[in-house]
């Protein structure tokens, strides 16, 4: 194997929320570590942004994937472009692309199985853009060994906290959980919502786009007759390694949540938002603490500069556990996944299998990704 060499990349990621895509300068040394150098939230232009959201319920053709696929490889391009003007061609770009479907069920057609995973953003369209050799579609090979194909940011997790005890939380638009310990096997899976139920019920009641600063869930008062139900779901009582997104978290799943909301818009957003800090307690007491002893949970994503949902997770953690976020690690919240997939691009690039078969159910370690050269 080639010597390791510390290696400039731009890392991109645009999650389940779709409210940016997540552009990242980093630079990654051997040892894995990552320092952001910068990173900017790129908006979607209008019309391509309402064409995700049209894939994402269930409303588009083949004809619209297909011309989606270059049309957010292309935006993918015009954010590396941003910080390539600023400072210059990385060695190469890692590129997470717009999931649009993920299907981590072992389910059979034929005796062939269907569990599968579709990120869009094409790679030869952002490689001809910036001149940069480009690392995509991480999530398939790791399918492709028997695993879920998430969550994957636990590679990284792994090696940035390695020797704490502790619950790595990120709360995007799905909520997933890495969990690190002195005398266990790292392992990891997903939470449940994170900020999609909240954002949902803000555009519908506020034509917002999410709760900033957790303003209306502070506001609120939680139906705990509704929450109660809310956790009833079965995802919540699934043991690990699973995932899940928004084909189950769909709009009609939570249009049929909604009939049995309160009346008050406010106490809606209250409930929403105390349903993902409690199914991440939750999670923790069924699937971490019989097994794992942790003195702390970290959390990173967009839930981070959520006060609500920190205020309603301190409410719900034991109190001898500690609740900070990435920034006390020198870790940005807002692009710690972009980071991550920096970390895999890296190992992409240098043959180091870089999946995590305790946390995504994978048979084996593989080298996650695909190379495109310009």
């Amino acid at each position: 194997m080639e010597d390791l060499q510390n290696k400039k990349i731009i890392a991109l990621m645009s999650g389940t929320s779709c409210d940016s895509i997540d552009a990242g300068l980093c630079e990654v040394m051997p040892d894995l570590s990552c320092k952001l150098i910068s990173g900017i939230n790129y908006k979607y232009p209008e019309h391509i942004k309402s064409k995700i959201f049209q894939i994402f319920s269930g409303n588009a053709s083949v004809k619209d994937i297909c011309q989606m696929n270059f049309a957010i490889g292309k935006c993918f391009a015009d954010a590396c472009k941003v910080l390539i003007s600023e400072f210059g061609k990385p060695d190469l770009i890692a590129s997470h692309g717009q999931t649009v479907y993920h299907y981590p069920f072992d389910e059979k057609l034929d005796g062939i199985n269907l569990k599968s995973t579709l990120q869009i953003g094409e790679s030869s369209v952002i490689a001809f853009e910036t001149g940069c050799p480009v690392i995509s579609n991480f999530r398939e090979a790791d399918i492709a060994a028997g695993g879920q194909g998430a969550p994957l940011v636990c590679f990284a997790d792994e090696k940035w906290f390695k020797g704490r005890n502790a619950a790595i939380q990120n709360i995007g638009g799905i909520g997933n959980v890495t969990v690190v310990s002195k005398d266990h096997d790292t392992f990891g899976f997903d939470t449940g919502p994170g900020n999609m139920i909240i954002d949902y019920c803000m555009n519908k009641f506020y034509s917002k786009p999410y709760d900033k600063d957790g303003e209306t869930a502070l506001k609120g008062n939680i139906c705990e007759s509704w929450l109660d139900c809310l956790m009833q779901d079965e995802y919540y009582f699934k043991n690990p390694p699973k995932t899940t997104g928004r084909e189950y978290f769909t709009p009609a799943y939570i249009e049929n949540a909604l009939k049995f909301a309160p009346k008050n818009p406010e106490d809606i957003i209250a409930t929403v938002t105390a349903l993902t800090a409690k199914t991440i307690a939750s999670a923790y007491e069924r699937f971490i603490y019989p097994d794992v002893d942790i003195d702390e949970v970290i959390i990173g994503g967009g839930g981070a500069y959520n006060p609500a949902i920190m205020k309603f997770l301190r409410s719900y953690l034991p109190k001898h556990i500690a609740l900070k976020t990435h920034e006390d690690y020198g870790i940005s919240n807002n692009f710690k996944e972009v980071m991550a997939f920096a970390v895999l691009g890296y190992c992409t690039y240098y043959n180091i299998p870089n999946n995590l078969p305790s946390c995504t159910g994978a048979n084996r370690r593989v080298v996650l990704g695909k190379i495109v050269n310009y």
